[in-house]
């Protein structure tokens, strides 16, 4: 069934009304009305010569001419696209498309998903709508500063402002996957927000949460709203679209989908989930050797194996891992992801510590709301900068988003501060909160064997020796010295005393060149 409405940067062409830009109505005639209108059924798909004339001239012979004239009498009525190009190509020999709204706002990786922030609801209390599109803004800039998705522009969600619709037609309108949607509420001097993000090809709901404060905390209330909901959204973005490419595109060749299957192997902070995704991000690779998001999450996991102390992968694992880093920031282009998985790889491996910190302070000035930047300056001013500064950015992380797939890091990272600091059972505390949210995480078991011993409680630390060891066979002293940053030696101290208390043997030294 064809829709009725088709929304497309500042346009909206309505079958009925015609069609509008910013509101005001672009004059056209019924062959070109007829003609855009096929030309948005498709989606962004190419459309046929043929059928586009049958749209146009319906039952009757005409010449290709004609198309080209009615195309060309388009083209100038729409104008040129904020990047200079036309809203309708050519497919040589084959037909035309019209270029989706957000692949004609912001280019995009095939493949990469977006969002719609729609207007939110007020329910009928007009005092409240300047609150309500303030939020809504907030959140759409909060939200364009991530790279792992694009968010379409408020003059194009702003479109269904008043108005009840489905989200599923929203998605095919603007041709998004996910929808953000919410409303405000006021019940005497408090406010409260609902908001929830819905799959736009299913209209199933991915997450949801209420926030409540008062009228007069507004400004302070609507930050932290928008705080909020932009640390959430990015992750739970992420483990659909995982999903979704395990049930809409197996096997895929495409570099976006190698990528997704990697992501899981990768989280599960296991030497064999970490063998399986690396493998896949050298295949991303070689279908795109300058992507520099797969060049940053290859280093993220050479960074990660040599800092666990894991088996090598290949004959210079911590050279790759640098390698990778520097290609990656070279082609990062202000991503903030980017910058925060290169730059605590030139902290952990490549000993570049000044780069490595001023390369973390960028990624998080780009976008304070990205929780592995956060987490990532967290762990580089653990090592080598200020330990007030870690903590500060370890509470950050888990005051946002403490059910996020990646908090077990900054969990542990206080741990160990209180390991430097020797508040021991304070350590235990934290590790063991670590260790709720991800069982495999060796970093929290180091943390509860030393803490454990140094309190002289030697059978609950031989107690999570005995896990560590069955985790990874091998594990010495030695190849957990080796895989940190080695600037400020004292800061592992603790830990690595409190190891050989509990018996972990000492090791030897790891060969030159290779990981530990």
């Amino acid at each position: 069934m064809r829709e009725l409405r088709h929304s497309f940067g500042p346009f909206v062409l309505d079958r009925q009304a015609g069609l509008m830009r910013d509101g005001s109505p672009v004059p056209l005639g019924q062959r070109a009305l007829a003609l855009l209108a096929a030309l948005a059924d498709a989606d962004g798909a190419v459309v046929a010569k043929a059928a586009l004339m049958e749209s146009a001239w319906p039952g009757t012979c005409v010449e290709e001419g004609n198309l080209s004239v009615q195309i060309a009498a388009l083209r100038k009525a729409l104008g040129r696209t904020t990047e200079g190009g036309d809203w309708i190509v050519t497919v040589p020999r084959v037909g035309y498309r019209l270029l989706r709204p957000a692949a004609a706002q912001q280019y995009r990786p095939p493949g990469r998903p977006t969002l719609a922030v729609l207007p939110f609801a007020i329910g009928g209390n007009a005092e409240q709508e300047y609150f309500a599109d303030g939020v809504v803004e907030d959140i759409i800039t909060a939200l364009s500063r991530f790279r792992s998705f694009a968010v379409i522009a408020r003059n194009s969600s702003f479109i269904y402002k008043g108005r009840a619709v489905d989200v599923r037609q929203v998605g095919r309108e603007l041709g998004v996957r996910y929808v953000l949607e919410g409303s405000v509420r006021r019940e005497g001097d408090r406010l409260r927000i609902g908001a929830q993000l819905v799959d736009a090809g299913n209209g199933a709901h991915l997450w949801a949460q209420r926030f409540d404060g008062r009228v007069g905390e507004v400004f302070d209330f609507q930050d932290r709203i928008t705080e909020g909901v932009a640390t959430v959204v990015e992750p739970r973005i992420r483990a659909a679209e995982i999903e979704r490419s395990r049930r809409e595109r197996p096997g895929s060749i495409a570099a976006y989908d190698i990528f997704l299957s990697a992501l899981p192997g990768l989280m599960s902070e296991s030497e064999r989930g970490n063998a399986s995704a690396y493998a896949l991000f050298l295949e991303a690779l070689r279908l795109e050797p300058d992507n520099a998001t797969m060049l940053a999450y290859a280093a993220w996991a050479l960074e990660h194996r040599i800092t666990m102390g894991w088996p090598p992968l290949g004959e210079d694992d911590r050279a790759a891992c640098v390698g990778f880093a520097r290609r990656a920031l070279e082609n990062a282009a202000g991503d903030p992801a980017v910058m925060a998985h290169s730059g605590i790889a030139l902290v952990q491996v490549g000993r570049e510590y000044d780069w490595g910190m001023a390369v973390l302070s960028q990624a998080v000035e780009a976008n304070p709301n990205y929780l592995p930047a956060v987490i990532a300056a967290g762990v580089g001013h653990l090592h080598c900068g200020s330990l007030d500064e870690a903590l500060e950015m370890f509470d950050r992380a888990v005051r946002l988003s403490p059910r996020d797939p990646l908090a077990h890091i900054p969990l542990c990272g206080t741990a160990h501060v209180h390991m430097i600091r020797g508040d021991f059972e304070a350590a235990l505390a934290w590790a063991t909160r670590s260790l709720s949210v991800n069982a495999n995480f060796d970093a929290a078991h180091w943390m509860l064997i030393a803490a454990n011993a140094h309190l002289g409680r030697m059978d609950e630390a031989r107690r999570h020796l005995a896990r560590l060891v069955a985790n990874v066979p091998g594990v010495s002293v030695t190849a957990i010295r080796d895989g940190q940053p080695a600037r400020s030696p004292e800061r592992l101290a603790a830990v690595l005393d409190g190891l050989r208390l509990a018996g972990l043997p000492e090791g030897s030294a790891s060969s030159p060149g290779r990981s530990a």
